[in-house]
């Protein structure tokens, strides 16, 4: 289960927040009901308020802190069909030490990679705190029977994955099939076992409109996902302001009415130190602070980590460095 948040006088625990969301789940006619009885989404209302949070400004001092924060919050990814054992050893070694020359830097939060380089990049990183989190359930569509899935899953927590980053199946969502696609994340958690923690991957580009997110995400959540995630960062719309933002409104509510926390990791199209800082102001004006670390929050990205060390390395000497500075993943 999701790990729950530190009881206050009146938090509820999560077997009493299990037993008060289990008719909520306890039919395929139920959840729907629950998910469409949900809050319509007011998208120009929530695409201002994003506009908004991302004007704010960020002083030198913040600025640093926030580097070093977003640093320790990127999952460091490669998920190509050309990626070789030796790019993968490549990635985790910059994971651990994302800048050779100044060992104050930050490791990142993981290294994600297909299930058969879960083994290399465990290595890789051996010792280091670094997770590794493997991409699963037939990774990024989504078209396989459950037992091709599960096994997927299987592969890589045998292998020694931290994490799962499964994909939902869109085309039952969208369908209205709710309860199929409750069921098949609460497989893959059980697959998971006790050793790695879940992320639930929505595929926000294509659920078509915010109302379809804002179900996903307590859809995911009632399922028992350790993380929601925006995308696969394989199609034209990835990770968003406005969505990201909706799912931060989403695992503030859900932990405000169980007590349950729920991470949240937008990916794809996140490329610059702006638009990392412009997110984690999302993250605290909406959930608040305790969501402020990379237990809880996450970027999913491959380029990201390069433009933060860069401007990391403005802030500490007062230039830009050369285009070796950092290496090309």
């Amino acid at each position: 289960m999701p790990t729950t948040a530190p009881n206050g006088p009146s938090a509820p625990t999560a077997s009493a927040a299990a037993h008060a969301l289990s008719d909520v789940t306890a039919s395929d006619a139920a959840l729907r009901r629950f998910l469409h009885g949900l809050p319509g989404v007011d998208a120009v209302g929530l695409e201002a308020r994003a506009a908004s949070l991302g004007t704010r400004s960020i002083k030198t001092t913040s600025k640093a802190y926030a580097i070093d924060l977003a640093i320790s919050m990127v999952d460091l990814t490669t998920l190509e069909g050309a990626d070789t054992p030796g790019k993968v050893r490549a990635l985790g070694a910059k994971a651990v030490h994302p800048d050779p020359t100044d060992r104050t830097t930050p490791t990142t939060a993981a290294v994600c990679v297909y299930p058969d380089m879960v083994a290399v990049a465990k290595e890789a990183v051996a010792g280091s705190g670094v997770k590794v989190a493997s991409v699963a359930t037939a990774f990024p569509a989504g078209r396989a029977t459950l037992g091709v899935k599960l096994a997927d899953v299987r592969e890589a927590v045998a292998a020694g994955a931290d994490e799962i980053d499964m994909v939902i199946d869109r085309g039952a969502f969208l369908a209205g099939h709710f309860m199929k696609v409750y069921d098949e994340i609460v497989a893959v958690k059980e697959a998971c076992g006790t050793s790695a923690r879940l992320k639930v991957i929505f595929e926000t580009g294509e659920l078509s409109t915010y109302d379809n997110i804002r179900r996903a995400s307590w859809l995911g959540m009632l399922a028992g996902a350790d993380f929601i995630k925006t995308s696969t960062g394989k199609v034209a719309v990835n990770a968003t302001p406005a969505n990201t933002l909706l799912m931060l409104q989403a695992v503030r509510d859900f932990r405000a009415q169980t007590g349950i926390q729920v991470g949240v990791k937008p990916a794809g199209g996140i490329r610059t130190s702006k638009d990392a800082i412009k997110f984690l102001v999302l993250v605290n004006e909406t959930a608040g602070e305790d969501w402020l670390d990379n237990h809880w929050f996450r970027f999913g990205a491959s380029s990201l980590l390069n433009d933060l060390l860069m401007q990391r390395q403005k802030l500490a000497t007062g230039r830009y460095s050369g285009p070796d500075y950092v290496t090309v993943d």
